[in-house]
This record gives structure tokens, C-alpha cells and sequence, in this order.
């Protein structure tokens, strides 16, 4: 059985938007839903093959404004004020009752586990199991340690760099403002220099993927909607996920995290599954947080516990 796509699709959820979607797999399988990070980070389709086809009806988006959702994100006459948490939540309900789905394991690490978190905590009667890979919970906190100069302490030169491209005090609101010019240069250089940051935080991550966010197809719509997100808090009450973690009670979830991960740093999974009994943290000694050959093994490990027996054997 392939794990290219048999079914895909524009799904219309409204205000003008609509959302790519694709399954591979077994169409009578165990359904497992993908959730890409960024936020923003759509196009790509490798998660599907952290999944056996022959045992999962495995299900792909794009969220909106990215990837082949449209309209894209990169177009700065594109209304972001229709893309928040809220409006991905609802999209991902939506996919499921188009798809015709009654409950659904959900993968995904970075930006993907505070979607996962908020959708799940929303309705968690449509979700089986959960695996999260190098999570973050989206707090303030964590913001100001990526954005807000935290990592200043441990990169002060590439901080200086990032902060610098910009006008003023505020960031956040410098950079939106870059990347709603009508110049299309001046858009150009800051998801450049944005992207640059962000490869700073993982440079030293050898064994997993430096370099990755300059490497992205979609890198204006990415970072417009990063931006956007981070503005706003991810659209969450600072703490709501871990407020609500027990919501998720009884949901059988793995967490992996590499330890080595400036990203997101380790104490906001280690305090998730704390307070998440039915959920398992698994830590990575030598990964940050674009992976390595162990998180791979993890990964692969958790996935197969939540396997389902192969017919006919």
C-alpha cells in the first residue's frame, strides 16, 4: 500500500478560506492526523511517513495562509485578523466531519503540540491518542525567551542581529510592519533576517536539521503568520493549556523532547505531563529540537504503541 496521497482536496472554512488537505494510506485504517508546526510551516509532507500506510488512514493539512491553502499568507493584502487559534481549531473539526472521522490519533511537534493542545482540550472525545514532538505551550514566558531576549544570554551577536533589523522597541510589531510593506524587497529581507534567528537557536544542532527555517518553501507566509501568532500570544490565555490539561485526562499521549533544545526549552513539556497522568515524557539526550537519529527511534516507539494489529496476519 502506497504513502502517496489517494484523496485530496480545498476544504472551504470560510472568510474567504481554504484549506489543503490529503490521506494516504489505508482508507479503512486508524486515522492519524498531521499537524504541521511554524505556526505557518505548511508544504511539506513528510510526517506522513512516520506512519505504517498498510495500518493508518493517514490525514494531512495545510493551516490557513500557508503550504496550498489559500489565499497565501506571502500576499500582504492577505486579512490576517481571520487566522487565529480559534479559526484552526475549528477547521480541524471541520476536516474531520468532511472526512467523516470519529476519532483521530494527532502528531505533531513544535507550534503543532499548542494546536494539538487547544483542540484537544476543545473536544476531547474526537481524540484517541496524542504524540507530541519538542513541545511548547505557547506562554509568555516562552515567547520572551525565543523573542523577548532570553536567548540573548547564550546568543547575544545573532540577538543583536535580529533585534536590529528593526525600528523601535517593539519588535514584534516592527518586524509585521516590515512584512506587510508594499515593497516587495523590504518583505524579502525581514523573513530573512527573521529566519536567521531562528537558525541561530538551532545551529548547533548537527545531528537534526540546521539551516531549516531559511530553507522553507513558504518562508514569507511562515514568518508573517509566526509574527502574527507571537503578537498575540498564540490567541491563548498565558497558562491555558496547562490549566486545562485535564481535559485530556485518560487520553493516552508520548512526548518527546530533546534536551538539548533552546527552542523550547524542556520545563514547559516536563510541567505538561506532570500534571497529565495518562501522558509519558520521553527525553532525548543528544536532540534539540529538529531531531536525531534517537528522537527518531522515540518517535517511531510511540507511534507503534499506538499501532493497530495488521489485518489478516
Amino acid at each position: 500500500m502506497t504513502i502517496e496521497p489517494y484523496d485530496r482536496g480545498l476544504l472551504d472554512v470560510g472568510d474567504g478560506n481554504r484549506i489543503y488537505w490529503e490521506t494516504s494510506g489505508n482508507p479503512d485504517g486508524k486515522v492519524a492526523l498531521c499537524v504541521h508546526g511554524g505556526p505557518g510551516g505548511g508544504g511539506t509532507r513528510g510526517a506522513r511517513r512516520a506512519f505504517d500506510p498498510e495500518r493508518f488512514r493517514i490525514v494531512l493539512f495545510d493551516q490557513r495562509g500557508c503550504g496550498e491553502s489559500l489565499p497565501n499568507a506571502a500576499d500582504p493584502a492577505v486579512d490576517m485578523s481571520c487566522n487565529t487559534t480559534e479559526h484552526l481549531i475549528a477547521d480541524m473539526e471541520r476536516l474531520r466531519e468532511h472526512l467523516g472521522v470519529e476519532r483521530w490519533l494527532l502528531y505533531g511537534g513544535s507550534w503543532a503540540s499548542t494546536l494539538i493542545l487547544a483542540y484537544a482540550e476543545r473536544f476531547p472525545e474526537r481524540v484517541s491518542e496524542i504524540i507530541l514532538i519538542s513541545t511548547t505551550l505557547s506562554t509568555r514566558a516562552e515567547s520572551d525567551w525565543l523573542y523577548g531576549g532570553g536567548l540573548r544570554l547564550l546568543l547575544p551577536d545573532a540577538y543583536e542581529a535580529f533585534a536590529g533589523a528593526v525600528a523601535g522597541d517593539d519588535l514584534l510589531a516592527g518586524y509585521e510592519q516590515l512584512l506587510t510593506s508594499p515593497d516587495p524587497a523590504v518583505r524579502e529581507k525581514a523573513a530573512a533576517d527573521w529566519c536567521a534567528w531562528e537558525d541561530a537557536v538551532i545551529a548547533h544542532e548537527t545531528l537534526g536539521r540546521p539551516g531549516q527555517y531559511g530553507g522553507h518553501d513558504g518562508v514569507l507566509a511562515m514568518v508573517r503568520i509566526i509574527v502574527h501568532y507571537a503578537r498575540h500570544n498564540a490567541f491563548l490565555e498565558d497558562g491555558q493549556l496547562l490549566r486545562d490539561v485535564h481535559r485530556l485526562a485518560g487520553i493516552p499521549a508520548v512526548v518527546v523532547h530533546g534536551r538539548r533544545d533552546l527552542s523550547c526549552p524542556l520545563l514547559y513539556p516536563w510541567e505538561l505531563v506532570r500534571a497529565w497522568p495518562s501522558a509519558d515524557l520521553v527525553i532525548v539526550e543528544d536532540s534539540g529540537h529538529t531531531g536525531s537519529p534517537a528522537m527518531g527511534e522515540a518517535i517511531g516507539a510511540a507511534v507503534e504503541r499506538f499501532s493497530p494489529p495488521l489485518l489478516n496476519r
